[in-house]
Parts: C-alpha cells; sequence; structure tokens
C-alpha cells in the first residue's frame, strides 16, 4: 500500500488501496443518509452474499430526506467489510494479524507531536457551530437503524479522554447520538471494569470538576482506527500501540480547544466537554448485541470545535445485528485471543482453533473449540472452561466439536451434539456469570449462567435491530437500479418489534428517518436530570 510522508497509510491512501484491489464500491448517485444508506450496505450482510463479495460503499453525493446536499463523502465498511479489507488496513494476511498485534502491544513506539496538522486545516467555533445546517448538522451522520434510530449516530469513532491524575489518555469506540448541532450524546459502557472512558468520567467526577474534555475522531489512518474497537489492557495509550503496528511513531497534534493529543492525519475531530453533572435520555439505536437498545441516561457533550481536513471522508461502522462490520473486526481480533489463551497461557493438548459463533449472537454467546481427534477428555474440559471464563462477556454456550464439523454451520454443529453427545455425562451448567453485552444488564443484579439453557425469548423485549421493512424493501430498488449483485435474502432480513417498543419511539424514529432528529433533541434536553445515573432506563409513557 503507498504511503505518505508519514510512513503510515492514512484514510485516503487505504482507500485508494481498496479500489486498486477491486474491494470499494463508489456509489455517486444521490442517497438518502437517513433512511437509505445503511439499509443499502445492510443488503450485503443479509441478502445471501458470502462474505468474499462484501466490499466498502463510498457514498459521494448524499442528501437527507428534504433533499439538502452535504459536502462530504461517506465511507462504510472501510475497515472490515470482510476479513480481506481489514487485512489491508492491517499491512499483514488474515494470518499474521494477531501476531502483529502480539508484536505491537510488546514493542509500542511513543507517538511524535506535530504542528500544522492536517485535521486543522479547517477550524469551526463558536457562532459556526450554532444553527440548522452548521457545527454537527453540517456534517452527513447516517441513521444506523432507519425505523427505530432516533438520531444520526457517529458509530465509527475513537473517542479520547484523559485520566485526570495520571495524565494517560485512552482512546475507545463508543456510540455518539447527535442532539443539537452543538451537542450529542456518549454512551460509553459502566459494565463492570467499565469502559476506559467511563472510568476516566468517574474519575473526573470524584475529583469535583464539572466537565471532562472529549475528542471523538471520525477517520484515523488504519493503525490508529484498529485502536477503539481493540480491548488493550487498561493504562496502555493505544497511540504507542497503534506505533508498533505501523513500525513508526504516529503523529499527533493538540487538538484546537482541549489540552488533549489527536492523529494529526485525522479526517475530522469534534472536541467538546462531557457535562458531569447531568445525565441525557440517548438511544434507542439498533445494537451489535442483535437488539435495538432501549433509552437510557447518559453522557452530554458541549461542542467546542469541529476541525477538519479539506477534504475529508466520514467513516461509519454498520453494526447491529450480526454479521457486520462491527463483528468482523471482533472476530479477526479476538480469535487468536482465545486460541493463544488455551494453547499458551494454559497449555492445552489439542487444541486446533477456536470459533466465536458470528450470525445473530456477535460473537459474545456461542464459542466453537476444534479438537483433533483421540485428544483427552480431561484436555477438552479444561478448554472449555478456560474459553468460557476467559473474557467476561463472551462464552455464555461452549462447544468442543472435531475437525470434520464446520463451526459455521449450525446445522453440523446440530448434528454433533445429537449423536455425539450424552447429556447426562456431557452437559455442565454453571451459575454466577454476568449478563454481559445485551438487552439484559448486569449492573441491574440479574445473574447468567454457562453453557445450556433455554434460549426461547421469556417476554417482551426490544426490537430486532435492522432497519424496518419499508427502508430496506426501499434500498433495495435502489439496489437493483445500481446494478449490484443479486441479493439472496435470508429472514430475518428487516427489523420488527418484539413486544418491548412504544409509540412515541416510533415517533422518534420516524422524525430521525426523514431529517427531523433535532426536534427529538429538542425533547430529549427537557428531559435531562441530575439524580439519576449513567444507563438508567428511561421510558417516556412513565412521564
Amino acid at each position: 500500500m503507498s504511503k505518505n510522508k508519514t510512513g503510515y497509510p492514512d484514510l485516503h491512501d487505504h482507500l485508494a488501496e481498496l479500489k486498486r484491489r477491486g474491494l470499494l464500491q463508489v456509489i455517486d448517485r444521490p442517497i438518502d443518509k437517513d433512511s437509505e444508506l445503511h439499509p443499502l450496505v445492510r443488503w450485503q450482510f443479509v441478502g445471501g452474499m458470502d462474505e468474499a463479495e462484501r466490499k466498502a460503499f463510498l457514498f459521494t453525493n448524499i442528501v437527507n430526506a428534504q433533499g439538502r446536499k452535504y459536502p462530504f463523502p461517506v465511507v462504510v465498511g472501510a475497515l472490515a467489510a470482510n476479513r480481506e479489507i481489514y487485512s489491508v488496513g492491517m499491512g499483514s494476511s488474515v494470518e499474521d494479524i494477531q501476531s502483529r498485534w502480539d508484536h505491537a502491544i510488546s514493542h509500542p513506539i511513543a507517538p511524535r507531536m506535530v504542528s500544522n496538522a492536517e485535521c486543522q486545516e479547517v477550524i469551526i467555533e463558536g457562532a459556526d457551530l450554532l444553527g440548522e445546517g452548521r457545527g454537527l448538522d453540517m456534517l452527513p451522520i447516517p441513521v444506523s437503524t432507519p425505523g427505530f434510530d432516533s438520531a444520526p449516530t457517529l458509530t465509527a469513532t475513537n473517542v479520547i479522554t484523559v485520566d485526570p491524575d495520571t495524565g494517560v489518555q485512552n482512546m475507545g469506540t463508543y456510540r455518539c447520538a447527535l442532539k443539537a448541532p452543538d451537542r450529542l450524546v456518549v454512551r460509553m459502557a459502566t459494565r463492570v471494569g467499565g469502559a476506559g472512558g467511563y472510568l476516566h468520567y468517574q474519575a473526573w467526577k470524584k475529583a469535583g470538576h464539572k466537565t471532562m474534555p472529549c475528542a471523538i475522531v471520525l477517520g484515523c489512518p488504519p493503525y490508529v482506527a484498529f485502536m477503539g474497537p481493540q480491548k488493550l489492557p487498561i493504562g496502555m495509550d493505544e497511540f504507542d500501540v497503534a506505533g508498533g503496528l505501523a513500525g513508526v511513531a504516529i503523529e499527533v497534534t493538540k487538538a484546537h480547544s482541549l489540552d488533549l493529543r489527536v492523529p494529526a492525519q485525522a479526517e475530522i475531530v469534534i472536541e467538546g466537554l462531557i457535562d458531569l453533572e447531568f445525565l441525557e435520555p440517548e438511544a434507542p439505536f439498533g445494537e451489535s448485541h442483535g437488539h435495538v437498545a432501549l433509552e437510557e441516561f447518559n453522557l452530554p457533550m458541549k461542542v467546542t470545535a469541529i476541525t477538519h481536513r479539506l477534504k475529508p471522508v466520514i467513516p461509519s461502522y454498520l453494526s447491529q445485528v450480526a454479521p457486520s462490520e462491527s463483528s468482523v473486526i471482533k472476530r479477526v481480533a479476538y480469535e487468536p485471543l482465545f486460541l493463544a489463551h488455551l494453547r499458551t497461557s494454559l497449555g492445552i493438548r489439542g487444541v486446533k482453533k477456536v470459533s466465536l459463533h458470528e450470525p445473530l449472537t456477535g460473537l459474545l454467546r456461542v464459542t466453537i473449540i476444534t479438537f483433533e481427534k483421540n485428544t483427552p477428555k480431561t484436555e477438552i474440559w479444561r478448554a472449555l472452561y478456560g474459553a468460557a471464563f476467559f473474557k467476561g462477556d463472551c462464552g455464555k454456550i461452549c462447544i468442543a466439536v472435531n475437525e470434520d464439523i464446520d463451526p459455521d454451520n449450525a446445522d453440523a454443529l446440530l448434528w454433533a451434539m445429537a449423536y455425539r453427545m450424552n447429556p447426562v455425562i456431557d452437559v455442565r451448567t454453571l451459575d454466577h456469570r454476568g449478563q454481559g453485552h445485551g438487552p439484559k444488564r448486569e449492573a441491574e443484579g440479574e445473574e447468567d449462567s454457562t453453557l445450556l439453557m433455554d434460549a426461547t425469548m421469556k417476554g417482551d423485549m426490544p426490537p430486532l435491530a435492522l432497519p424496518t421493512k419499508e427502508y430496506m424493501e426501499r434500498s433495495k430498488v435502489i439496489w437493483e437500479e445500481l446494478g449490484l449483485p443479486k441479493l439472496r435474502p435470508q429472514s430475518p432480513w428487516f427489523g420488527y418489534s418484539l413486544g418491548d417498543w412504544l409509540p412515541q419511539w416510533d415517533a422518534s424514529a420516524l422524525r430521525a428517518a426523514t431529517g427531523r432528529y433535532l426536534e427529538n433533541g429538542l425533547i430529549s434536553e427537557k428531559q435531562q436530570r441530575n439524580d439519576v445515573k449513567a444507563e438508567s432506563k428511561f421510558r417516556p409513557d412513565e412521564l
């Protein structure tokens, strides 16, 4: 891949390489960002296409429901629409990705400060952040799950915060819902251990501060972009590890209005102050666990400046129901981690590979371990226990199979379970498991368990997190008009209610899908509270 003077590719270099390899689909016709863009790309994940057929989509002519045109293009799937695209960004083969991560973590390279950075060629602040079509409302941020989502949401983020005591920065991928031209709401995970950014939030709050500085980066050089979703040890600076991946120091610069370091070659940087006193309702939003995340109180952020390159490209992740871009990013990184843990850390013999089931379960619920024939039973059980508790939110169901079983074929897995398993002898159930990532929350005190359980729905749940039928059908017409590969729809290919859904959320979703999300921001602003914790449930029918 071509590299600029820094010695590592930026997003523009990466897109040029994808185009050279035939992995970039350029769409020049007008596309409505609120109701058409994400559903159109979604078809390559639910249309029966093989993973190798998926591409990154670059949209160059973006409008909203009112026909307003936007000045910047949006790219979806540029980091991980499939494994080949991920490997291009990593500058290696898929097989060598884990060794690249291992080397980078053990051989970090500190970043290098620069001035006159590309990410600050244009600076927007003060009055220019206010009013329709300005500030955040200037950016063509898509609605991810039209029909359910209440706002355009930043998904492909590298959110930068800093520990107020140690000065160590954290860079995580958190969703950020647009609320006003100068306000958004950030959702940082509050589970046990917490996201690095949320730990910083707690530290700033404990120290008595009223606000916390935060920079939201859109469009990093791939080596930096991969840092957000990757789970690194708390306290490790992601810029150092990105330097280890690149083999040279990553260039950073001081944010324009904050004392934070941001990637010098970023496309766009949204700078602001997170409120440490008030929380604001955020969502509904289609989540990676396959359901719509309902409204919760999360972290409002007042924008102080937006800086960007002269000709930025805005990335957006396709998340929600797996398989998706976000699940590919995680799968390529997580599966080798599990394998190394079992083989190297635990010294278990006979383990050939570990597969995290992707469709619908999103890698977090079902783990399949493939063993050599005649592996001793002791090693099989050591591996099952080891995989179940290696990562707190993964491995609710762990299955051991032989090499003749395709772990990605559910029929083959059921066949192995039906004819190779005696439930009285070969099944264990283990209690005291946290809920992890999903429509139910560990913070609410409800425990889960491990291995086998009845997986039927026991009550109302949030909707299936896909665009609703009307938007998928509308985008399917566009797909066919563009002459894109023949679709083979696989159920489920559109979102539908599973009982826990309110008419008020239908109304907010309709406003978002028709370009009127700012009205939702005005509504949720009136519902700000200072007597609740982050991620407290919020239901407008209880007002």
